[in-house]
């Protein structure tokens, strides 16, 4: 229990780290890293959508423990210079909800895909979560720094999901219990999303 205890503080404390670059303000794009960074934590579908990729990727384990992550990151850059280029991409907002819903029912149900398909299922929907990210950069911000801050902020949650997946599945049956039922919770809030409710 104290070694898990342990393992999610500092997990918590490895995920924050990235904000320390925010002390330096003024330097080169730091406005435009700013503004990536936050873009994602302050959007409570970005948060739950990139904390289910994490905890879905302890789930299924071995080589998809970075590759699931790696691929949502890449997938979402791809979907950010979409967005920052001006080029249309349909249902943005519905595909983000999908998103919480679905990677909510992941967790919550411990869907057990293969490393090909689970990479490829976050990474259709990190394209939305890139394009709303590119589509909403400040018109005076670096577009290099900014593309940085929301991959950094991004990679930092889905450690915070890791975390919380390793954490929980050391602590006992019982919790891994909560973290389904903390995926339903999360599938419901992205039902919510898609009705307008949240």
């Amino acid at each position: 229990m104290r070694t898990a205890l342990k393992l999610g503080a500092l997990t918590l404390a490895g995920a924050l780290l990235p904000t320390a670059a925010l002390a330096h303000t003024g330097v080169g794009a730091t406005v435009g890293f700013a503004h990536g960074f936050w873009h994602p934590i302050g959007g409570l579908d970005h948060v739950l959508a990139m904390v289910a990729v994490g905890a879905f990727a302890v789930r299924l384990g071995g080589r998809a423990l970075w590759l699931v992550p790696t691929a949502f990151v890449a997938m979402m850059a791809a979907g950010g210079i979409a967005g920052m280029e001006g080029i249309q991409l349909p249902i943005v907002e519905t595909g983000i909800a999908l998103s919480v819903v679905v990677l909510g029912l992941a967790v919550a149900f411990q869907w057990k895909l293969p490393v090909v398909a689970a990479s490829a299922l976050v990474g259709l929907f990190a394209i939305f979560h890139g394009h709303a990210h590119g589509s909403e950069m400040p018109v005076d911000a670096s577009s290099l720094g900014y593309a940085v801050g929301f991959m950094l902020a991004t990679a930092a949650l889905h450690v915070a999901g890791i975390g919380l997946g390793v954490a929980v599945g050391s602590i006992g049956a019982r919790s891994r219990l909560a973290l389904q039922a903390s995926g339903g919770a999360m599938a419901l809030a992205g039902v919510a999303l898609l009705g307008g409710y949240l």
